[in-house]
Parts: structure tokens; C-alpha cells; sequence
């Protein structure tokens, strides 16, 4: 494939190690960073001291603060700013799109007002076909990624010839792309995940076992899988990569954004001071009431959500989630009796 310009927008630890993943695939190119001193520093020093610390950056990889230069001509570009920024962002880039420019989502949110998943915001905002557009999901912690870990991701597009352009660009010796054409599924899996590795973070500060904490993950996944079926996704992508593989991963590490704020919450933080404390997005804060109204929509039952809602708007205490999930009436996991 030959693509003379890529541009990844948003030079956090997730978007800087992804357009490390591209570089190191043999492909230039060019990140878009909100600060000058950020774009000066992985240009010339190959470092993001702030979100990857002293790891060396690749060669073919270059920054620049100036965003419109960043869009201009580009082939392919690598949406990477919090899910809540996006519409406003991408109406000024737009007039800068080149036609038939591939737009690539790594967000993992619902747009809180209107509840759209990124895709459907992206197709909307950019006026363009939804065939353009590809969305990147599954268990990418961007350190291990930055430390060139293996791990394998999903990109996933309604039209496959997009997937699989995405794909090759990302494809390298440790970051190994599979393609789907199961749009809602990797997103909404990407998303409702977040929720749940904030009830699971919150167990964590509970000083809840495992137990707890693989209860709350395994009737997570059940509780996405619904709502993802509700809204036309496929049931086997939520058993794959970007469903329980993404959840596992968010869920049981300690270096997921959502787990951690979740298990400050468990240790008696308020959400005020947890805010003040992290410096980066846990987008299942901003996006579980969303997740939660798209459950109403959809006449889907979201207990861990709609939990995890109420201790973020104080009518609910940390040390009640937990019981009130297990308080619920009992019912039959498997298939009808």
C-alpha cells in the first residue's frame, strides 16, 4: 500500500503510541500535538516524557503543533482526542479533508449529548460516507504498547477494503491488526468497558478479592453483550478481541485509566479530587450516563452501569455498590430451561 501522508491527531499516551505503531510499520508519520513545547520535544528528542516517560520514539515519526498543517493532503488520519472534544474539533478540520481520506477512530466513548458512538459522530460532522471511516478497539494499553509488548487489536470498518488499508499501516512485529466489519459491536465494547473497569476499580479501593472483582467483569460482559445485541451488533464480537479481550485488559490492570479512577473512588476519594488528581481522560466517567440512557432507548438492563452512575452522581456510596449488585433478583444465566 502506498499512503505518502498519515496523521494521528492527539499526541496522548494512546495517540503517541499509536503513530509510533505506524512508524514502525514503515510508514511516516506526522503527529498532531495541542502544545508547541510537546511537538518541539517528540520531534527532535523522540520523547513524550509526560505520557511514555523516557521511551525513544521512531525515526519516521515527526510532531507539529500547527493542526491544519497536520490534515492538509493527509491519506489517512488517526482520530485521537477525548470522545467529548471530537465534534468540535473535527468541524474545523474539515474543510481541510482531502476527498476520499480515510478517518480512523481510536476513541472509546459515547458523545455524552446526542449518544452517538464515534463512528456515527465522525460520519456526521465530516459529511462523508461511512465507508470511509474505521474504528481501532481491543486490550491496547498504551504503555505496554509503547515498551513494544505483543498485543493484538480489531479494526473494524463497514467496508472491508478499509479495514484491511487500516490494517496493513498498523501491522508490525509486536501490534498485530484483525479486521471486522462489525462496527457497533467494537465500539460499543470499547465503550461500555470503560464503565465497567470503574465498578471493578471501585471493588479494587473496596479492598474487594477476586471473586468480587471477576463477578462484576463476567456480568459486565453479559450487560455490554446485551446492549451492543440490542443495537444490531454480532454476539461472537464481543467474545473476541474488542469485547472480552478489551474488558480483561481494562479491568485487570493497573495501568487502565477507568480502573484507577474507579479504585480512587473505593478509597473514599471524592470525584472532584480523583478529577484533580489524574491528569488524563477516563472516558467512562463522562460516558457512562450516555451508555446508560442508550440501555433506556433500548430497553436494555445495565445494572453495573446504572450503579455505577449513581456513585458518580453522589446518590449512591462506594461501599453499597457492590451489595446492591448482588441484591438483585436472582434469574437463570444460561439458555431457557
Amino acid at each position: 500500500m502506498s499512503v505518502k501522508k498519515t496523521t494521528v491527531l492527539g499526541a496522548g499516551s494512546w495517540g503517541t503510541t499509536y503513530a509510533a505503531v505506524v512508524a514502525d510499520a514503515g510508514f511516516p508519520v506526522t503527529l498532531w500535538a495541542r502544545r508547541p513545547e510537546v511537538a518541539e520535544e517528540i520531534t527532535n528528542s523522540h520523547t513524550n516524557e509526560r505520557y511514555l516517560g523516557d521511551r525513544v520514539l521512531p525515526e519516521l515519526l515527526s510532531a507539529t503543533s500547527d493542526d491544519i498543517a497536520a490534515v492538509t493532503d493527509a491519506e489517512v488520519i488517526i482520530l485521537a482526542v477525548p470522545a467529548q472534544t471530537l465534534r468540535e474539533n473535527l468541524s474545523r478540520w474539515k474543510p481541510h479533508l482531502r476527498p476520499g481520506v480515510k478517518l480512523v477512530s481510536l476513541m472509546k466513548g459515547i458523545e455524552v449529548d446526542t449518544g452517538k458512538r464515534m463512528s456515527e459522530v465522525i460520519a456526521e460532522v465530516a459529511e462523508m460516507d461511512s465507508t470511509q471511516i474505521a474504528v481501532v478497539s481491543g486490550p491496547n494499553l498504551a504503555r505496554e504498547i509503547a515498551d513494544q509488548q505483543p498485543t493484538a487489536t480489531v479494526v473494524a470498518a463497514e467496508s472491508i477494503d478499509t479495514a484491511e488499508a487500516v490494517a496493513e499501516i498498523s501491522a508490525n512485529g509486536y501490534f498485530r491488526p484483525y479486521t471486522n466489519t462489525d462496527v457497533v459491536g467494537v465500539e460499543m465494547g470499547g465503550a461500555v468497558k470503560n464503565v465497567i473497569a470503574l465498578a471493578v476499580g471501585i471493588a479494587d479501593g473496596q479492598k474487594l478479592g477476586d471473586n468480587s472483582k471477576a463477578s462484576i467483569i463476567t456480568r459486565g460482559l453479559a450487560e455490554t453483550s446485551r446492549l451492543a445485541a440490542a443495537m444490531g451488533a454480532q454476539p461472537h464480537t464481543l467474545s473476541g478481541l474488542a469485547g472480552l479481550g478489551d474488558l480483561v485488559a481494562t479491568c485487570a490492570s493497573p495501568l487502565s485509566r477507568n480502573r484507577t479512577f474507579g479504585r480512587h473512588l473505593g478509597e473514599g476519594m471524592s470525584l472532584e479530587d480523583v478529577i484533580a488528581h489524574t491528569s488524563q481522560t477516563a472516558e467512562g466517567v463522562k460516558s457512562a450516563p450516555a451508555i446508560l440512557a442508550l440501555g433506556r432507548k433500548y430497553s436494555v438492563d445495565l445494572p453495573i452501569t446504572e450503579a455505577v452512575c449513581a456513585v458518580l452522581g453522589g446518590r449512591l456510596r462506594v461501599d453499597e455498590l457492590a451489595g446492591l449488585l448482588l441484591s438483585r433478583k436472582r434469574k437463570h444465566e444460561g439458555p431457557p430451561a
